[in-house]
């Protein structure tokens, strides 16, 4: 029996319509292609079904169903991360067998996760050198995320100070500080929206221009404006030209 069908069974045992069985966390679509064949649920998903169900989530897990034999390997892993048990969830992955085109690519990111939540925990205990050796030994390249969980990993570094240079390690910073400045500016504190722009790396863009000609504007220093103004006024005539109207 397939997966579909015992979750039919289930539910028909259960006295459950698919939209009483679906409530707010999968679609009656979903539920009915999954019942049909067409679809395979997530591990998630299929928790919420088999709860929903008063099933244990073995009797669905068949070896029709099983995709992988990574499968109960990588749910007890995500189970231990959920709830912050990162030493637990280590434990875990290191039974997983590679290659496994299934859940490589979850694997090498959950690994990543579980190494940076444990040197956290480290710090917090002040078992720095265990830290360390964890931050330096953790790898971000080609994973999804790979850029964000690297700028965690060099912050966490930079808490157990050292004479390393990390700033440069890190990604430019430049379009939260330019969102912040252009929020600054919109809600009338010029000041700091100024020296948010005059923080960021690049200030030789016309998004940069833009925004510095209209935080002179805000100042009623119109030919400081005028001057930047026209820098970006042929990346963004329809926003320059009224502003210049207006200098």
């Amino acid at each position: 029996m397939s997966l579909g069908e015992k979750l039919r069974q289930a539910r028909l045992e259960a006295g459950l319509s698919q939209r009483a069985l679906c409530g707010e966390e999968i679609t009656r679509n979903m539920l009915s292609r999954i019942e049909n064949g067409a679809a395979q649920p997530s591990m998630r998903t299929l928790q919420y079904l088999a709860a929903q169900l008063g099933k244990p989530l073995s009797f669905f897990l068949d070896e029709q169903s099983v995709v992988s034999s990574n499968q109960q390997i990588m749910e007890t892993a995500r189970q231990h991360y959920d709830l912050g048990k990162f030493d637990q969830a280590m434990a875990a992955l290191e039974d997983y067998g590679e290659p496994d085109p299934v859940y490589d690519r979850e694997k090498a990111l959950l690994n990543a996760l579980v190494r940076l939540g444990l040197a956290e925990q480290a710090i917090g205990q002040r078992r720095d050198r265990y830290a360390r050796e964890l931050l330096e030994n953790t790898d971000t390249r080609g994973i999804y995320c790979g850029e964000a969980l690297n700028r965690r990993r060099i912050l966490l570094l930079g808490r157990l100070g050292g004479k390393q240079r990390l700033c440069s390690q890190l990604p430019s910073l430049d379009e939260e500080l330019r969102l912040r400045a252009s929020e600054a500016i919109g809600q009338g504190d010029v000041r700091r929206g100024t020296h948010l722009l005059e923080s960021m790396q690049r200030r030789d863009t016309p998004e940069w221009m833009l925004l510095r000609g209209e935080a002179y504007l805000a100042e009623s220093a119109y030919q400081n404006a005028v001057q930047y103004l026209r820098r970006a006024e042929e990346a963004y005539p329809q926003e320059v030209i009224p502003k210049l109207e207006a200098c």
